[in-house]
C-alpha cells in the first residue's frame, strides 16, 4: 500500500486580526474575541493551508474523552467532543489549546488522522487511548501511527496541589514532576508519551515549547483572558 502525505500545522499568536488581549491570531470562537476577527483569522489560516475554510473542522471541547469520527465538513463545531478522527482527504481536524496538550496522530498507510485536545482532565480520563481505539477500528495499526505532541504547559511551570498531582499520576503514570520552585507539578506530555508507548506507538515527536514561557503562544495560566492556538492535521 502506497503511503500518502500527512500535513500538520500549529499556529502561534502573531500575524492575525484580533485586538488585545487576544492579539493577534486567535482562532478560538469561545473566548470573547470579536467574531469577525476570529473568522478573518480562520480564513487566513485556511488559505495558508491551501484548503477552503469549510474544510477545517473544529470541536466544542469539554475536557472529556469523547471521540467523534467525521467524514465531511461540519457546519458548526462538533458538539461535546475532545478528539476528531477522519479518513477523508483534505479535511483538516483541529484542536484548540492555551496550555493543554494538542495531540496530532496519523497512520499514513491507512490514511487516517486525528486531532486530540488532552488537558489535565481529558488526559486523566483517557481521551488519547479512546482516540487510538477509534483509529484502530477504522484500520489503523499502532506500529504505524505517528504522533506529534504540541506545545503546552511544561512540567517546570505547571504547578498543581499535591492531591491533584497524585490523582492524575494514578490515571496517567509518568506525569508527576516537580516544578522549578520545587512544588508538585504535572508534565502531561511525559505521561502521554508513556501512555502511547504502552499502546504500542513508538513514532512520537514532541514540540518542546512551553505555552506559559513562550510569549509567541497563548497561555490561559499566564494571561487569563487570552486566545487559542490551533493544532491541525489533514491528509494530503
Amino acid at each position: 500500500m502506497r503511503t500518502i502525505g500527512i500535513r500538520r500545522m500549529v499556529t502561534t499568536r502573531h500575524g492575525g486580526h484580533s485586538a488585545s488581549p487576544y492579539a493577534s491570531f486567535n482562532v478560538g470562537e469561545h473566548v470573547g474575541d470579536r467574531p469577525e476577527a476570529v473568522a478573518a483569522n480562520r480564513e487566513q489560516l485556511a488559505a495558508r493551508m491551501g484548503l477552503p475554510v469549510q474544510r477545517l473542522v473544529w470541536m466544542q471541547q469539554v475536557h472529556g474523552r469523547t471521540v467523534t469520527v467525521i467524514d465531511g465538513p461540519q457546519l458548526r463545531p462538533v458538539p461535546a467532543s475532545d478528539a476528531l478522527v477522519t479518513a477523508e482527504p483534505r479535511l483538516a481536524v483541529a484542536a484548540l489549546v492555551a496550555d493543554c496538550v494538542p495531540v496530532l496522530l496519523a497512520d499514513p498507510m491507512a490514511k487516517i488522522v486525528a486531532a486530540v485536545h488532552a488537558g489535565r482532565v481529558g488526559a486523566r480520563a483517557g481521551v488519547l487511548p479512546a482516540a487510538l481505539e477509534a483509529m484502530r477500528r477504522l484500520g489503523a495499526r499502532m506500529k504505524r501511527v505517528e504522533v506529534l505532541l504540541g506545545p503546552s504547559a511544561c512540567g517546570q511551570c505547571y504547578e498543581v496541589p499535591d492531591q491533584m498531582q497524585l490523582d492524575v499520576e494514578a490515571r496517567l503514570p509518568g506525569s508527576a514532576c516537580r516544578t522549578r520552585r520545587g512544588t508538585a507539578g504535572l508534565d502531561l506530555r511525559a505521561g502521554l508519551c508513556r501512555q502511547l508507548a504502552a499502546a504500542g506507538v513508538t513514532r512520537i515527536g514532541v514540540d518542546p515549547r512551553c505555552t506559559i514561557e513562550d510569549p509567541t503562544l497563548y497561555s490561559y495560566r499566564r494571561d487569563g483572558v487570552t486566545g487559542r492556538l490551533a493544532a491541525l492535521t489533514w491528509i494530503e
